[in-house]
């Protein structure tokens, strides 16, 4: 599979980090977020990875180029309006060939296998979302993960509520006739959610969701 990297997002919540450096730029360790994400999938098999831009976008391509360093084709989908996570996954879906491929957030810290992820079929399962245990900033989660796999927004018999970690595998008919246009990917999956067509796994290992200065001066200390 080929893979969409969010990183147009504007990263109000680190300023005034981000106020001269986009949020996708920061660094963990020797190298920024972005770099992480890259280099994992590649390792993973992947070889073409379509970004979208916004916030300092110009900046997140000088810095990463072809991507050619990181062993993988970057293509650039520069938006001239923020069009949010369903907007930008729409308009960058033409740079992409297949019909699933991985979303993952440029911003996240994680040491999750990409490898094992897989596609999904388009009619049974619009999306795969991996999630992560909650954290004490987020302790109710996000959505509800029954012991199926099967994922919904709203509590059942079985399930337990999870944080999306940003991570997952979508197919192209979950957009189908949608244009680019300022929107969430959200009310897009829980209404396939309400629909039965999405599934998960959960992820216990390493991940972060890097949302504050004073995160990213944690994950850098225990790094």
């Amino acid at each position: 599979m080929q893979a969409i990297l969010l990183a147009a997002g504007l990263g109000q919540r680190m300023r005034p980090l981000t106020a001269t450096v986009p949020k996708p730029l920061l660094k963990v360790g020797e190298h920024a977020l972005i770099e992480h994400q890259l280099m994992r999938l590649a390792r993973a098999g992947v070889s073409r990875v379509a970004v979208n831009l916004f916030h300092l976008g110009d900046l997140i391509q000088e810095v990463l180029g072809d991507g050619s360093r990181y062993g993988l084709e970057i293509a650039w989908s520069p938006e001239r309006q923020l069009l949010d996570t369903g907007g930008g996954i729409i308009q960058a879906l033409p740079l992409l060939q297949g019909d699933s491929f991985i979303v993952a957030n440029a911003d996240v810290w994680t040491e999750f296998d990409y490898a094992g992820l897989r596609p999904v079929d388009g009619t049974g399962t619009l999306a795969h979302l991996v999630l992560a245990p909650n954290s004490p900033s987020k302790p109710n989660g996000d959505f509800f993960l029954r012991a199926d796999g099967r994922i919904y927004d709203h509590n059942g018999a079985g399930a337990r509520p999870y944080t999306f970690a940003g991570i997952s595998v979508m197919h192209r008919n979950l957009f189908a006739g949608l244009k680019p246009q300022p929107l969430s990917v959200v009310p897009l999956l829980r209404a396939a959610m309400a629909r039965g067509q999405v599934g998960g796994e959960l992820f216990s290992g390493d991940w972060a969701d890097v949302g504050t200065p004073e995160r990213l001066r944690e994950l850098n200390a225990r790094r």
